[in-house]
């Protein structure tokens, strides 16, 4: 089992995607399409995000996503910036 080590530092919606900016510099994007309850979100709700210790909640949307269930996504994430750590 692997521990993740950087957390989520900053996390917005914008053109679509959910943004999440890691404290250790890495960048995950991802289509906010490809959740169910994100996609019937609508901008202010999708913008209002609580980043508790491992990820990310969406009050608003009744969401939790996992920082850890987000890097195992290949196809949803695009990492920007340094490699992520477990």
């Amino acid at each position: 089992m692997s521990t993740l080590l950087d957390s989520a530092h900053d996390a917005l919606f914008s053109d679509g995607e959910i943004i999440v900016s890691m404290a250790g510099g890495t960048e995950i994007r991802f289509p906010v399409a490809e959740n169910p309850r994100l996609a019937r979100g609508f901008s202010e709700q999708l913008n209002h995000i609580e980043i508790p210790p491992l990820g990310l909640h969406w009050p608003d949307l009744n969401e939790d996503l996992s920082i850890q269930g987000l890097l195992k996504r290949p196809r949803a994430i695009s990492l920007i910036g340094s490699s992520p750590v477990f």
